[in-house]
């Protein structure tokens, strides 16, 4: 099941931000983020707190996290968009994560799929995304899902480290 998080969410969100980090820090590296800068439990707290933060759940555990909302970063104005649309007509993912132990399991897919029907169901039309170009499994999880790369800018990410990520979108 896939819902909206809650407080009591917060620690068990944070541990799987963790558990990214950790397998990052044994390799291979997927993700360009900085234990301690982000993800943490005050981002999750923030997006909590706009009301876009979801985890799914298993039983009494959480195998993953994302916040799903209309905020296009601004790097967003570089990327060759095909699907026209007006601002509050695209839904945004962003921070897709599936804890490393559920992994393999098509929770990725199923967390994408949520966010695609929330979307629709707020009466977007269109699906946007960004993820590191280093993040093998996500670049090649969102065009078998029926996603474009749009393009690639360098982003000034959080404002703390610059990179590269890669622009995907999609019509609903």
């Amino acid at each position: 099941m896939i819902r909206l998080a809650t407080r009591a969410d917060l620690p068990a969100v944070a541990a799987i931000y963790e558990a990214i980090l950790d397998k990052d820090e044994q390799g291979p590296v997927y993700t360009n983020w900085q234990r301690g800068k982000y993800p943490t439990e005050a981002s999750a707290r923030t997006a909590l707190e706009a009301g876009s933060l979801y985890v799914g759940e298993a039983g009494d555990a959480l195998w993953g996290v994302v916040t799903l909302n209309a905020v296009q970063l601004p790097e967003y104005d570089q990327i060759p968009w095909s699907i026209p649309a007006e601002r509050d007509q695209v839904g945004v993912i962003h921070t897709l994560c599936i804890r490393p132990s559920c992994a393999g399991q098509g929770r990725a897919r199923e967390m994408v799929r949520f966010c695609e029907e929330e979307s629709r169901r707020l009466g977007r039309t269109v699906m946007r995304l960004d993820t590191w170009e280093g993040n093998l499994p996500a670049n090649r999880l969102y065009p078998s899902l029926g996603y474009r790369l749009a393009g690639a800018t360098e982003f000034f990410f959080q404002g703390y480290i610059h990179e590269i990520l890669n622009c995907y979108e999609k019509a609903l």
